[in-house]
């Protein structure tokens, strides 16, 4: 399985995690920056940590019919429907995009099946394109080859087939997102990377519902949705507490997200690098200021510092010193 792409420069300082250096640990979430063409002229991509691109089906997608998204006191529901332009303009058009206008923050494409075929075909049809250093696997949707359908995070035995099927055909990096409505997420996070996942992202969204107070209508067209925003953030650094202590791979941080002292919330909770997803909607430069404010900090917990973790309990696994090192944080 040879790649395409030469290899990228990697950045002076920073932190080496997936067997690549990040000049810092702040990416953006997938689903939030497009394929990052859609930030230029209103973020310095240069200087983020890394990106997720929203995630690519095999086919087009037009996604959900609108509203999409709805905002309440603590977050906002969307449904997007995983509208994206499918597995041949990603590779053809995104992500060499990507390749020759994104230099130092590290890619990773998300991609999203309704089939464990699904996703090998992705993951195989995607690996030599250039522009990118990993997957993440978008394991919300639902399982169709299963009665009832059950998202494939929360379905042991699928996400398995999924992991270890995927890692066949690519040795590029897989990262499993996994969902926070899991009563055994510890022991789905084991069985992840049991199955040859290198890193895990939590969390995904949490299933939601707004209804309009005056017809007691959906206030989103698909009418379900996913609850995001600062809403989320306690459940997310709950989960990355737990699976970083029951995992010894890298472990990334997401959801509620605003400033840097909630992604500092994330790090010492066992995270190595967060995501910063609905503040952007809202401040489409939030993660350059989470940058800045992560900067101006001396006690970041390791990699990126000598700061401590959470005082509770012992310290994570989820940095894995086989898979992890660090020296000075960087920002551009």
């Amino acid at each position: 399985m040879t790649r395409l792409d030469p290899p990228r420069p990697a950045p002076a300082g920073g932190a080496e995690i997936f067997g690549v250096r990040f000049q810092n640990p702040v990416l953006l979430a997938a689903g939030t920056c497009g394929f990052g063409r859609e930030l230029t002229g209103v973020l310095d991509l240069e200087a983020l940590g890394g990106l997720v691109t929203k995630s690519v089906t095999l086919e087009p997608r037009a996604g959900n019919p609108a509203p999409r998204v709805a905002e309440f006191d603590a977050g906002m529901v969307n449904s997007i429907g995983l509208a994206n332009p499918g597995l041949a303009v990603a590779r053809d058009e995104k992500l060499p995009w990507l390749a020759h206008h994104v230099v130092r923050p590290r890619v990773f494409v998300s991609v999203a099946g309704h089939t464990v075929d699904e996703y090998v075909a992705l993951v195989e049809g995607l690996h030599e394109a250039p522009g990118f250093t990993g997957f993440e696997l978008n394991l919300s949707c639902p399982n169709d080859q299963r009665l009832g359908g059950r998202a494939f995070s929360l379905d042991r035995e699928a996400l398995e087939a999924v992991i270890r099927r995927c890692r066949a055909v690519t040795d590029r990096p897989l990262l499993a997102k996994l969902a926070p409505n899991d009563p055994d997420l510890a022991d789905t996070a084991r069985a992840a990377a049991g199955a040859g996942a290198d890193g895990l992202t939590l969390i995904n969204t949490l299933p939601g519902r707004l209804l309009a107070p005056a017809t007691g209508r959906p206030r989103i067209g698909a009418g379900q949705g996913g609850v995001s925003g600062p809403a989320l953030r306690p459940v997310g650094v709950q989960a990355v507490h737990a699976v970083s202590r029951a995992v010894d791979v890298p472990v990334v941080g997401v959801g509620g997200i605003l400033r840097a002292e909630h992604a500092l919330e994330y790090l010492r909770a066992g995270a190595v690098l967060v995501q910063v997803g609905t503040a952007s909607f809202a401040a489409p430069r939030a993660a350059a200021g989470i940058i800045r404010g992560l900067d101006r900090r001396r006690d970041l917990p390791p990699p990126w510092g000598p700061g401590p973790r959470t005082a509770e309990g012992s310290s994570p696994g989820a940095a894995g010193s086989h898979t992890v090192s660090s020296s000075p944080l960087e920002t551009a």
